[in-house]
Parts: C-alpha cells; sequence; structure tokens
C-alpha cells in the first residue's frame, strides 16, 4: 500500500491504513485483541507498540503484512549509503542465485580472514565499513565457491558470513523483510548441500524475519529440523543460540513455559561453560552475559517492562565483548523504562547511550522510533528534553 509514505511511526501508518481500508478503531481493536483506547493512544504517538506479537495482531486485523506497518519513512534516517548498500545486496544475492555471482577467485584463508574482518567491523558498530566490503566479499565467496574446489570449506564458511553478517547488517539497517528472507533461505540451502550438523545449526539460527512476519509455527519447524550438535566446549555457543531461539519462537507463539524451559537450559550451558568472549571457535560470544540480554529481550516481548528493568540492573553489558550486545542492552532497558511511571528521563538516558554506540540501530529499529515519539508528547523543555528531540531528528521523527 503507498497510503502511508508519509508516516514516521508504526502508529501512523496503521491510522493511514485503517483509514483507507474504512474500519473504525473499534473493530480493529477488537479483532487485535486490544482496547479501543490503547488503539486510539498508539495512533496518536502516545503509547509505543511494545512487542511484535502486538504489531503481527494489528496487522492480521488490517489485512496486511506486518512488515506494511514497520516500513521506514522516505528519506530514511541514518541513510548515508546505508540504503545504496542494501540495494546492492540484493543484486549481489540475485546474481548469485543466477550462478553469475561475478567476483574475483580467491584462497580461502584470504576468504576466511575477510569474513572475519568483516563481522569484526559489524561487532564494533562500524556499520558504513562492513557496509562498505559486504557486497564485494559475498560476490567473492560464491564465485571462488564455483569453481568446485574448496567446498569443504567455504560452505560453512558461506553459510557464516550469511547468518551472522549479512543477515545481522540488513536486520540493522531495517531492510525489507523479502530480502532477509532470501539470505536465509541461501543459507540453509548452503548448510544442507555441505551436511554437518554445526553447519545445519548455524543456518536454523536465522529464525527473525519468521517471527517478524507472524510465522512462529514456521520458524519452531525450522529449529525442530535442524540437529542438534553434541555440546563441547567448541559447540557450547551454538547449542545456547539455538536454545534462545527455541525461547524467543515460544515467546511470540505464547507458550511462556516453553520460553522458561529453553531459557533456563541456555542459562545452564553458560553457567557450565563461562563466558567464551571473542575466542569461540564458532564465532559466538555466549556466556551468562548474552543469556541476561536475552531475558530482557523477551520479557519485553512478553510485556513485562518491570522485570525486564529489574533484569537489566543485574547485568553488567561491558562484560559483552561485542559493542552490538552492549548497545542492544541499552536499547532494550530505555524502551522497558519508558514504559514504567516516572523513568522517562532515565529511558532517554538509556536510549542516548545506545545511539552513541550504534546510531543506525536506534534511528531505524521501528520500536525504539516509537518509543521516542511517544516520549516526544511528554517531553519538557529541559536538558534531558533537548537529547530526546535530537535523537527524535535523527531518527527522522517531527520535532
Amino acid at each position: 500500500m503507498d497510503v502511508d509514505d508519509d508516516a514516521r511511526t508504526i502508529g501512523q501508518r496503521l491510522r493511514l491504513i485503517r483509514a483507507a481500508r474504512g474500519k473504525s478503531l473499534r473493530v480493529v481493536a477488537g479483532l487485535a485483541g486490544v482496547s479501543k483506547s490503547q488503539l486510539s493512544e498508539i495512533e496518536r504517538g502516545e503509547r509505543a507498540l511494545d512487542s511484535l506479537k502486538q504489531l503481527v495482531a494489528l496487522a492480521s486485523a488490517l489485512r496486511i503484512a506486518p512488515s506494511e506497518l514497520v516500513r521506514l519513512p522516505v528519506p530514511a534516517p541514518g541513510n548515508g549509503h546505508t540504503d545504496a548498500t542494501v540495494e546492492a545486496a540484493r543484486l549481489v544475492l540475485t546474481a548469485v542465485d543466477c550462478g553469475r555471482a561475478g567476483g574475483r577467485v580467491l584462497p580461502v584463508e584470504v576468504l576466511r580472514d575477510r569474513v572475519r574482518r568483516v563481522q569484526e567491523m559489524r561487532r564494533r558498530c562500524r556499520f558504513a565499513e562492513a557496509a562498505t566490503d559486504l557486497p564485494g566479499l559475498i560476490c567473492d565467496l560464491h564465485t571462488t565457491l564455483a569453481t568446485g574446489r574448496g567446498v569443504g570449506e567455504l560452505l560453512p564458511l558461506a553459510v557464516y558470513l550469511h547468518v551472522q553478517v549479512t543477515s545481522m547488517w540488513l536486520l540493522d539497517a531495517g531492510a525489507p523483510l523479502d530480502l532477509r528472507r532470501e539470505v536465509a533461505s541461501l543459507a540453509r540451502r548452503l548448510a544442507r548441500e555441505h551436511g554437518e550438523d554445526v553447519t545445519l545449526g548455524v543456518a536454523a539460527l536465522s529464525i527473525r524475519h519468521l517471527i517478524s512476519q507472524g510465522q512462529p509455527d514456521l520458524a519452531q519447524a525450522q529449529l525442530d529440523a535442524a540437529p542438534l550438535p553434541a555440546t563441547t566446549p567448541e559447540t557450547a555457543g551454538l547449542v545456547g543460540g539455538l536454545m534462545i531461539r527455541h525461547a524467543l519462537v515460544a515467546t511470540a507463539d505464547d507458550r511462556a513455559g516453553d520460553a522458561v524451559a529453553a531459557m533456563d537450559t541456555a542459562e545452564e550451558l553458560a553457567l557450565r561453560f563461562g563466558e567464551t568472549g571473542e575466542d569461540d571457535p564458532l564465532g559466538f560470544a555466549f556466556g551468562p552475559t548474552d543469556v541476561g540480554l536475552y531475558r530482557m529481550a523477551i520479557a519485553l516481548e512478553a510485556g513485562e517492562p518491570d522485570r525486564a528493568v529489574s533484569l537489566a540492573q543485574t547485568i553488567q553489558p561491558q562484560r559483552h565483548p561485542f559493542m552490538t550486545r552492549q548497545s542492544a542492552y541499552w536499547m532494550d532497558y530505555g524502551r522497558a523504562l519508558a514504559r514504567v511511571p516516572r523513568r522517562a528521563e532515565d529511558a532517554v538516558r538509556a536510549l542516548r547511550k545506545a545511539e552513541r554506540m550504534f546510531p543506525i540501530q536506534v534511528q531505524r529499529n521501528p520500536f525504539v522510533r516509537d518509543v521516542l515519539a511517544e516520549l516526544l508528547v511528554r517531553s519538557r523543555r529541559d536538558a534531558v528534553g533537548r537529547e530526546l528531540r535530537g535523537m527524535a531528528y535523527r531518527a527522522g521523527l517531527p520535532v
């Protein structure tokens, strides 16, 4: 639909699409399982949308795809050459699908070093640098893979690149869901070709797009189909990551008991093997800190901001080796604080810390943008208010 081209928040899109469909507040609220007053507040920007589950319910009530509600405005915030890189990635992936990657044939060690370097850029929140290198790396890796030499090493490397770098970069960029789905499908196809449990497990991690489009059943099926590798010090990060994905899917599917059980298993693994730091052989920084960060995210998705705040106060985010995850902590903490009475100023400070670390993640995340819009409605003309208006402006919101 193009009725929402000028909309800057999820709430504005809801209102415009609802009006275009000729549906009343009462009808849409009833279908989505929210109150009429709550939906009215969301549309007016007085209340941020709280979760993916709520987003999917509202999209279903309007009979549209959830992606219609979270499209970035035009012009998109924090752009630089981000959108150009997203389109470059789309063209590269199309060329790969047609067997015409058009890159260079390079030694495996050179490609492995480049994957490691671009992953490090992303982990350090050097978003633009990763964007510069990523399309060419995809071309070169797939061109080399097409020669049929070194396939045993190149297939798992390609799977890792697309799950841990390409998919995550596109998520940070707010790229269209269909492109993220294409990358996940490519990773699964390559993993099946390789056939080893670890590679299949890595590919199974890419389920966020399925949750985002309201299909937790498909995400669960993907996880169930992946063989669980034997748990060793080398695979603990992967196994823990799969348990966390089980918990995320269960939360999206209203299976709280299953989510608790999966997170408890992940925590047991984290306590048994400790913080893997940056030395995990598969590239996962798994441990008690990472589990704590995901417990926060799950509490937010489950509509328990008080619990998310309590969990946040037990976590030392600086212990996580990846700046992207430290930024995620402050982003989720800020979103949770915004839901707690008399904590709006603390919410602004937390979100500002996240933005300093990883600007694009804050400026393009639809739920954070909605929180900023809500906080603007009740902001004061003081120092904190100035910080908030600055963030809102950089996120493309009217101030």
